[in-house]
């Protein structure tokens, strides 16, 4: 049995690259190193911060975060602030012309003042990130989609991170939130064709019954009846990113990320008590799913403006 660990490799390009092989690449880039019967995927946003999405789709897919600064500047900046609302287990990696002193005061007042640090050394990062496993979720199968494609005879072909249960050739599973019911041709983990795969594997997953088109960022491969669908979201209180200089409010259009999808949203009430929102289209949700807010519009500082968790 092959174990994985999805990791995103956030604050400074080019270092993902170093540790694992070239996948799929879109907004963002994926890079695999598979040895010894375990598989680690890091993911970079590499059209951030252009694309704020990229950053949010990077640490949505992530068990752990390598949070990599070279330098300290506005995009590493906006990076911190949002990896210190989503909250993904991280270690600091500081590259040569950053000293402890530096990071200590970008830090300060966050949890990120107390993650493990290490220095930009490849040889140890490799060593740490082997140490890592994604953790085993029991229930009903999820498989968010990230990408997907056609493959000449074969059809269509999403890929994923199982994220709970176990995913099992000539399942019969619904896309969600489409109405779509489909069934997996074929499974393979990391180009192994394989019968099943396990909570945190990276999968490719033939598919029939569906068109690679009719297939997005953020969907859910997951048995009938085991997740919810809406436009209308209530949450719990807003833990507000404390950097955030936004004025945004009720009636506000703002992006929610949830899960991996990232969509247009109106913020209808916000108080104490909580937060309900209407979003553009249906997205896919469980109760305690948490949702990243983003102002796009804010025109200084950065665009997270915090989470909430939903009920």
């Amino acid at each position: 049995m092959t174990s994985g660990v999805t990791v995103a490799v956030v604050g400074a390009p080019d270092i993902a690259r170093e540790l694992g092989k070239k996948g799929t690449a879109s907004d963002i880039t994926l890079y695999n190193d598979v040895h010894d019967g375990r598989a680690v995927t890091l993911v970079e946003p590499t059209q951030f911060p252009e694309k704020f999405a990229s950053l949010l789709a990077a640490l949505g897919m992530a068990d752990r975060c390598l949070l990599v600064v070279t330098e300290l500047s506005r995009t590493v900046a906006e990076t911190i602030a949002t990896v210190e609302v989503e909250e993904v287990p991280t270690t600091v990696v500081l590259g040569p012309a950053v000293g402890e002193a530096e990071i200590a005061r970008a830090l300060k007042g966050g949890w990120l003042e107390g993650a493990p640090r290490l220095p930009l050394d490849l040889l140890s990062l490799r060593g740490t990130i082997e140490s890592w496993t994604a953790p085993s979720v029991d229930g009903p199968l999820s498989v968010p989609v990230d990408h997907a494609f056609p493959v000449k005879g074969v059809g269509a072909v999403a890929l994923g991170v199982v994220r709970r249960g176990t995913l099992r050739a000539r399942d019969k599973l619904r896309l969600w939130p489409t109405p779509k019911l489909v069934e997996v041709r074929s499974v393979q983990v990391h180009d192994v064709e394989r019968k099943e795969a396990y909570c945190g594997e990276r999968v490719g997953v033939a598919l029939k019954g569906v068109e690679a088109d009719e297939i997005s960022r953020g969907q859910v491969l997951a048995p009938e009846a085991s997740l919810a669908e809406g436009t209308a979201l209530k949450g719990g209180p807003i833990a507000r990113c404390r950097y955030y200089r936004g004025d945004a409010g009720e009636g506000a259009r703002i992006h929610a990320a949830v899960g991996l999808q990232v969509v247009p949203v109106s913020l209808d009430s916000l108080s104490s008590d909580g937060v309900r929102i209407t979003t553009d289209r249906p997205v896919v949700y469980t109760e305690g799913t948490p949702v990243y807010l983003a102002d796009l519009s804010v025109p200084a500082g950065p665009r997270i403006l915090g989470r909430t968790l939903l009920r």
